[in-house]
């Protein structure tokens, strides 16, 4: 078989490299026969100079020797720097990140995007269902009956959101058969699961000029959400559709819309790169932080003496290289991860007031149904000072760009505040 590799990813060079890596696409060979796709091993280097992101991956399938691998990321990292314009940020580059495993990259990637955990998890959980449903559609239409009536809830908006772009991924890689099975499957699950919502397009299908349209247009109270929602699409590409609507408004003599759009384009270049640095420096601060509890002398010690380090970003790092750890078969790792994963969650329950204890116990329930239940069953727990922190972390959550955590948390407030009266 013939199949293209990239080793280096330079979202600055080609962007829809990225896309590619993130859809898993990236360095797949399919069998011409059956149609299987392969990972193909071969080291990865991901660039992004907007982000400072340098991100290294030797497959441990290469057996290449640390010289061998010096050697490769050191002319790399000379073509880059002959890439980059001199006025242009290098020092990130003399340090490069490297990860055990490409899941554990691919992780990096999306937090810098301001991707949270609990995001990607729910994707994952999307993207199991679909393998499910599939398997099912195979096995016939009472399967896949069964099935839909058994995981109808979860078949919403975001569902077929990305059952379309597995649909486009195939597509664009050649794969026609698979993508047409998938346009089956997803016009049998709209017919059995009674959907009713628009089908979504693919974000990398969305045209520039509606996403123009939407940040310009959108609220300056909501902007920063949608932001959120369309990091990826806001590239080049996009500020420069931009750039020619301010263009074309002066040219016109439509002062009042050139000076909007232009002070518009501002507020999302400055949202922008907040963000960016944010998700970055989030995920920095937890990796050093992980680095000295793992080279402390007592864990324990370390974290009952500074509880603050106990954060999101300790527990989001934590949680990658406990995966990774996992991939890699790396059991010795995985063990002491979890030993300090388990006693960080006991110190940070400690620490926490009796209404922020509860609060996390109800985000961890299972279904909104439980946490409902869990509640009721803690009626001395509901009182004012509850439904105020509930609201409080609502407002927080949202302002960091986390809306399904908010939303969530706002329904916990409302239903604990009905309990009141």
């Amino acid at each position: 078989m013939r199949a293209q590799v990239f080793t280096l990813v330079d979202v600055g060079v080609q962007p829809e490299l990225k896309n590619y890596l993130l859809a898993g696409q990236l360095n797949v060979a399919v069998c011409p026969n059956c149609g299987t796709p392969a990972m193909i091993a071969a080291p990865l280097l991901y660039h992004d100079p907007e982000k400072q992101l340098f991100l290294i991956h030797f497959p441990q399938q290469l057996n290449a020797r640390p010289e061998e691998q010096e050697r490769f990321i050191g002319e790399a990292t000379s073509m880059i720097m002959r890439t980059l314009p001199a006025d242009a940020a290098k020092g990130y580059l003399l340090a490069p990140k490297r990860f055990l495993t490409l899941n554990s990259l691919i992780e990096a990637v999306l937090e810098a995007d301001g991707i949270s955990r609990e995001m990607v998890e729910a994707q994952r959980t999307r993207v199991e269902l679909i393998s499910r449903m599939a398997e099912a559609f195979e096995q016939g239409e009472e399967q896949l009956a069964a099935l839909v009536n058994e995981q109808k809830a979860l078949l919403d908006q975001e569902f077929f959101g990305t059952l379309n772009a597995f649909i486009e991924a195939s597509a664009q890689s050649g794969r026609e058969d698979s993508a047409q099975m998938l346009r089956t499957l997803r016009d049998k699950l709209v017919e059995l699961s009674g959907f009713e919502g628009e089908l979504p397009e693919a974000a990398e299908d969305l045209p520039v000029d509606e996403v123009v349209d939407r940040l310009a247009n959108v609220d300056d109270s909501q902007l920063e959400e949608t932001i959120a929602e369309l990091r990826p699409l806001i590239d080049y590409a996009f500020y420069e559709a931009l750039t020619k609507r301010i263009d074309a408004a002066e040219q016109s003599g439509d002062t009042a819309t050139a000076e909007h759009l232009t002070k518009r384009r501002s507020q999302i270049l400055e949202l922008v790169e907040r963000m960016d640095r944010q998700a970055q420096e989030l995920f920095e601060a937890g990796a050093k932080v992980l680095q000295s509890v793992l080279e402390a002398d007592d864990p324990e010690a370390l974290m009952r003496s500074q509880p603050d380090m106990i954060n999101e970003a300790f527990m989001l790092v934590l949680d990658a290289n406990m995966g990774a750890a996992e991939r890699a078969g790396a059991r010795d790792a995985v063990e002491r991860l979890v030993k300090i994963r388990e006693l960080a969650i006991q110190i940070a329950q400690e620490a926490l007031s009796p209404e922020d204890r509860f609060i996390n116990d109800l985000l961890q329930a299972e279904t909104p149904q439980d946490a409902t239940k869990l509640l009721r069953q803690n009626v001395a727990m509901i009182k004012p000072e509850l439904v105020k922190r509930l609201n409080e972390l609502a407002d927080q959550f949202e302002k960091d760009g986390r809306k399904p955590l908010s939303d969530r948390l706002r329904q916990l407030g409302r239903e604990a505040g009905a309990m009141l009266f």
